[in-house]
């Protein structure tokens, strides 16, 4: 018995239904639609999503999902921190400004200035005239295709990206910069006078262009006839702001000559110029100022009474002011009587080695530290 329900059980469960069974057929239909109505699970999860939900997914797996080793969150495989590789970018975000001084190479010399490559995305350009603080007929001279050097940016980038540039610029500063240093200094500068003007001459130095007032020159030769001519100098004023230089060749040459001579020192002069106040003697190329009150001892109204242009006379210094260049003189020291400038001039001047001992012995006979000083409330300017 259990082996006949066990082959009839065989027997049904393998029995295929009939194409001629209608029940059967209409079942298998059912069935057939209702898969068809069924959702697709399986499909739907792994279907991309459309347009922006699909972007967004893609960011959020980008962000939360590991990343390989070369993704940007390896970084400290390379040996760099976020800091550091942020760091090493900015130096590649040029900024350029009016005022920068920047390193910049020469590529290419043109008629009218060259192009220099500072790294900007388009070849800046420096104009001929700024090339040099002196003038520049061909640029040639003074750069060549491959010099590297600093350039002063001049203005901000124009219609086309490029920039302008200007050796001339930091060679002006630096120029003021050598100039004030100079004049600090105290020091005498030699410079070749290039033009001259009915108010004096005109010099450069360090490339700039510097003035000496007439009353400032000391020499015998007209002021057309020092073109060319190589003088030297002290300086008076320096203004950058004003761009003023303003040189002496007066003070330079009193400065020298004062590094030879000495308070009560007997010199000989002739008389360069009759002033109401003195006049001014003219000893050895440099002038020193015989006040109306050291003419004589007795008292004078004017000091052409006494004295003549190109007159030859023995003087004594009676005082030295390097600083302001200015050489204080005496004849009424060398008088051996009072009032002999007046009667007998010659007598001063054949005696004025011998006054001149007995007034330096004076200086040495008096108190120590209350040195005399006879004419420093009588230097006036030439």
């Amino acid at each position: 018995m259990p082996t006949t329900v066990t082959a009839d059980f065989e027997d049904a469960t393998l029995q295929t239904p009939s194409s001629s069974d209608e029940s059967s057929d209409h079942a298998t239909d059912e069935t057939l639609a209702l898969r068809e109505e069924e959702p697709h699970t399986e499909a739907m999860e792994v279907d991309p999503l459309p347009g922006e939900e699909q972007e967004e997914r893609n960011i959020l797996a980008a962000e939360e999902g590991p990343q390989s080793r070369g993704g940007i969150r390896d970084l400290d495989d390379v040996g760099f921190t976020m800091e550091e590789f942020t760091a090493l970018l900015s130096q590649y975000d040029y900024h350029f400004n009016p005022g920068d001084v920047v390193s910049g190479t020469v590529f290419n010399l043109e008629p009218k200035g060259s192009l220099i490559d500072i790294g900007a995305k388009t070849a800046a350009f420096m104009p001929l005239q700024e090339a040099s603080i002196n003038r520049v007929e061909d640029l040639a001279d003074v750069l060549q295709p491959g010099d590297v050097r600093e350039f002063f940016i001049l203005s901000e980038e124009n219609e086309d990206g490029q920039l302008m540039l200007s050796i001339r610029r930091i060679e002006y500063q630096m120029a003021w910069e050598r100039v004030r240093q100079l004049q600090k200094e105290d020091a005498t500068i030699y410079s070749d006078v290039f033009a001259t003007n009915r108010g004096g001459a005109l010099v450069r130095v360090e490339g700039l262009r510097g003035f000496i007032p007439g009353s400032h020159i000391s020499t015998r030769k007209p002021k057309e006839e020092l073109v060319e001519e190589v003088l030297p100098l002290k300086f008076l004023e320096v203004d950058e702001e004003r761009n003023r230089l303003v040189l002496s060749h007066r003070r330079a040459l009193v400065e020298r000559k004062m590094n030879r001579l000495e308070v009560g020192e007997v010199v000989v002069g002739s008389v360069r110029g009759i002033k109401p106040y003195g006049a001014f003697i003219d000893i050895g190329g440099v002038s020193g100022l015989l006040h109306i009150s050291e003419i004589s001892h007795e008292h004078i109204e004017t000091s052409n009474a006494v004295l003549n242009v190109g007159d030859q006379l023995k003087v004594m210094i009676i005082d030295l002011d390097a600083e302001r260049g200015r050489i204080s003189l005496s004849t009424k020291a060398l008088e051996p009587e009072p009032g002999d400038m007046l009667t007998d001039p010659q007598k001063v001047f054949d005696r004025a080695e011998e006054m001149a001992a007995l007034y330096k012995q004076m200086l040495e006979e008096q108190v120590e530290g209350e040195p005399v000083n006879m004419g420093a409330e009588m230097a006036y300017e030439a």
